[in-house]
């Protein structure tokens, strides 16, 4: 395979090699059951008044974060003074060395956030993968309740570094995986079964997890993918991430050329699930943009999240530590949607950032992958 660069605006490339799915289509789509059991959200951050004004608050929402222990302490006194002076250099590299924000804050400079969304007080963490393939990140490696039990482990350790916003595990499951071959409909994309989706979706759900389905795209629009999808977008719980890198166009190859999304096409996504939080009376969600590279997302200022739905830009880079902070900065602060997300890599990722390591980001990432 050849490879494709995977380094944002860094000022180092790193060789990106994209894998193609190993599972077979699925031959039937099972109806998903309306799940109405639902945990308990707390509202105690929200004026009551505002309660009684608008419905949509008092939503009940299907995750439960990982509590930190009794011992876990605030999240500037894991710092040293000379830590907390340098944090911002780290990423700035040679442009303004003061936070945007102050430290541990995640909404982005100027940002509001509108919705009863998860965001608001709590931080996602998710693992990323296909079950199908041990390449295409750590789903792949596990069982199931295994993977589940390092995941709750990985949030945990988030948890306890910034007790005052707990994280919450989440399963990033790559639903439509990008390919060199066209296959029968010539879409360069291979869908992941049915099966796997609900298999997944059971086991979030046993776990007070979120679900994150992620599609890659490749000749296919966003519409149609996000439209796939619908049924487990109607579950309280299961969210959207798009994986712009691998949407081509006419005469173009996932893997072989960087693929490339209008912004305007992600915000008919965004405003899509809005609107099906709306008029399915579901908890608000998040959807998730996925970007290393700038020219990736074109016209991304119309990328906006609305009063049902959290947006995130996750930066997507690969590399050592320094390049990726640079990334992050380039990327996610310098060009403000709302939410910052940041991907670790298990394998590639030399040496791995700790917790504390990408809690200093500025601003914080309300959203952490690893793949």
């Amino acid at each position: 395979m050849k490879n494709i660069i995977r380094a944002g605006a860094f000022a180092a490339a790193i060789p990106f090699v994209l894998l193609t799915g190993c599972s077979e289509t699925a031959t039937s789509q099972k109806d998903v059951p309306e799940l109405n059991e639902r945990s308990a959200f707390s509202l105690e951050h929200y004026d009551t008044e505002e309660l009684q004004k608008n419905s949509r608050f008092a939503r009940k929402a299907d995750y439960q974060a990982i509590k930190p222990s009794e011992k876990a302490q605030p999240l500037e006194t894991n710092y040293t003074a000379e830590q907390l002076a340098e944090m911002p250099k780290t990423e700035a590299h040679g442009e303004e060395v003061k936070r945007s924000v102050p430290l541990g804050q995640t909404l982005e400079k100027g940002a509001a956030d509108q919705t009863a969304g998860p965001l608001q007080k709590y931080r996602i963490v998710s693992y990323y993968g296909n079950p199908h393939s041990k390449q295409m990140g750590i789903l792949g490696e596990y069982s199931p309740q295994v993977l589940m039990d390092k995941l709750k482990a990985q949030t945990k350790s988030y948890s306890e570094i910034d007790p005052k916003r707990p994280s919450i595990p989440a399963i990033e499951l790559i639903t439509t995986i990008a390919q060199r071959n066209p296959g029968e409909k010539g879409l360069y994309m291979h869908p992941t079964p049915s099966a796997d989706i609900e298999q997944y979706a059971k086991l979030a759900k046993e776990n007070n997890a979120l679900l994150i389905l992620d599609v890659q795209l490749g000749r296919d629009t966003v519409m149609n993918q996000v439209k796939s999808i619908e049924k487990y977008l109607k579950l309280p719980y299961v969210y959207l991430a798009i994986d712009t890198e691998f949407h081509v166009t006419e005469g173009q190859v996932p893997g072989v050329n960087l693929g490339h999304v209008d912004g305007r096409d992600v915000q008919e996504a965004v405003e899509y699930v809005s609107n099906l939080v709306e008029e399915n009376n579901l908890p608000d969600k998040v959807v998730v943009v996925h970007q290393f590279a700038d020219k990736i997302i074109s016209n991304k200022n119309a990328i906006q999240p609305t009063k049902n739905v959290e947006v995130v830009l996750n930066n997507d880079g690969f590399g050592i530590a320094a390049l990726k902070r640079s990334g992050y900065h380039q990327l996610v602060q310098t060009q403000p949607i709302q939410y910052g997300g940041f991907k670790l890599f298990f394998k590639n990722d030399k040496p791995l950032m700790t917790p504390k390591d990408v809690l200093e980001l500025d601003p914080a990432p309300a959203f952490i992958n690893y793949q």
